[in-house]
């Protein structure tokens, strides 16, 4: 019980953090070994990617429209002549960017609620489960519709409204991973030194549901990352000129027969990206399932 209510300062300086017994575990896996690299070769494609583009992405007439990949243009040209390698390589900022924008808005705000409905318990608990029920109940791709209608489509709009559609599944994700981390007796010591809420909640709790809450994010991000792709696809998220992976496929689809890279490279990218942490989210929940940690102190 002395080390449970230990104060930071005295914990050993090489023991583990709480991130560091998380991601060795994943490393250990053989998804973990496929998605974390995947991931990383991804993020970095899309974040240098626009450095190495031969043409502006946004330059209309470099090629024959619509013609098929040639050492000039290694994937050719789309239906208004733009080099879609050119495109590709500047077009999967928003992919990632944005549902990584929005799961971030989710999980700190629906995870923050779930945090404080396992510890409150009672009332809060009712109210708060009941919030997410009801958010449950009304379909996602609605609630995108109608609040982009209202609101515009500003990439800060997107990012608020999909974190939105989000909020209720973190929650109770959160939710139920911190239940029996709440009533260990490290809480109890440190309710009764006169912590406050928060303090509890982040120094306490939090720590000892990092893998759930991990794995979740990873899983979230991927729904994130084809949910916002899907809104480009239909013309509700990132607009022409716009080099969206999403719009790319949407912009492509008539070309299937004359250039059918113009719509497999972005559709190939999402899918990659998607999948990656996916894996990622698998290696967690492997972790999650052989031992979480939960029940012990995190220091």
């Amino acid at each position: 019980m002395s080390v449970a209510i230990a104060p930071p300062s005295l914990a050993s300086p090489a023991q583990d953090g709480p991130l560091t017994r998380v991601w060795r575990p994943i490393l250990g896996t053989r998804e973990g070994r496929m998605g974390v690299p995947l991931a990383g070769v991804m993020v970095i494609l899309i974040v240098v990617g626009r450095f190495a583009a031969p043409y502006p992405p946004d330059k209309i007439g470099v090629a024959i429209p619509g013609s098929a990949p040639s050492w000039e243009h290694l994937l050719g040209a789309d239906g208004l002549g733009r080099d879609v390698l050119s495109r590709f390589l500047t077009g999967g900022t928003s992919v990632l960017v944005t549902p990584l924008g929005a799961v971030s808005v989710s999980f700190l705000l629906g995870g923050a609620l779930g945090l404080l409905a396992a510890y409150r318990g009672g009332v809060t608990d009712q109210v708060v489960s009941r919030l997410f029920d009801l958010l449950l109940t009304i379909p996602p791709l609605l609630t995108v519709l109608v609040l982009l209608a209202s609101l515009g489509r500003s990439p800060l709009i997107i990012i608020l409204v999909v974190g939105l559609v989000f909020i209720p599944w973190v929650g109770r994700v959160a939710r139920g991973a911190a239940q029996p981390v709440v009533t260990n007796d490290y809480v109890h010591a440190a309710v009764a030194r006169g912590e406050s809420t928060w303090w509890i909640l982040r120094r306490e709790v939090l720590p000892n549901i990092a893998a759930p809450l991990i794995g979740a994010f990873s899983l979230y991000l991927t729904s994130g990352i084809v949910f916002v792709s899907t809104l480009s696809f239909l013309g509700l998220g990132d607009q022409p000129p716009s080099s969206s992976w999403g719009l790319m496929v949407a912009e492509s689809r008539g070309l299937i027969l004359t250039n059918p890279a113009a719509a497999l490279a972005p559709a190939l990218g999402i899918a990659v990206v998607s999948v990656s942490f996916m894996l990622i989210a698998d290696a967690v929940t492997r972790h999650v399932l052989r031992d979480t940690g939960q029940g012990r102190p995190a220091r």
